[in-house]
């Protein structure tokens, strides 16, 4: 069964998938966010069905001291929803400078700051993902 990654922000949700065999992970889309956090869950809900998801993993901000802030709680209370809803087991992982490090890597790749912005998200989601799936194995 395959492993859903988001990265979970007030304006958007990067989502990210992994392969069947749980070994790499996929940007799939930027899921834009508006006022109905219902349309936000419903979307996710497709994905997951979509893609017979058995895990999720959202990203969690903590400050660099490893304490939980203001963006972090939003992103515990969004899991606690995902799973109330979907009944599908979700970690939490610790997405401290993801963002940062999928900037880099999208400036390394000489990608235009008004693409970069289009996909930063998806691309930390990845990101996530990825350092989660790594973990597991």
């Amino acid at each position: 069964m395959k492993v859903l990654g988001l990265d979970v922000g007030t304006k958007t949700i990067g989502v990210a998938v992994s392969d069947a065999f749980g070994w790499t992970a996929q940007g799939l889309e930027t899921i834009k966010r508006g006022h109905n956090e219902e349309k936000d869950f419903e979307r996710l809900q497709e994905i997951i069905k979509e893609h017979e998801i058995s895990t999720i993993v959202v990203g969690l901000p903590k400050n660099m001291n490893g304490t939980i802030g203001p963006s972090g709680e939003l992103c515990q209370e969004f899991a606690e929803k995902l799973n109330n809803i979907t009944n599908i087991k979700v970690d939490l992982w610790d997405e401290r400078l993801t963002t940062v490090a999928a900037e880099r890597m999208l400036v390394s790749a000489d990608v235009s700051r008004k693409k970069r912005k289009k996909v930063i998200d998806k691309m930390a989601a990845v990101m996530i993902l990825q350092g989660y799936l790594d973990r597991k194995q």
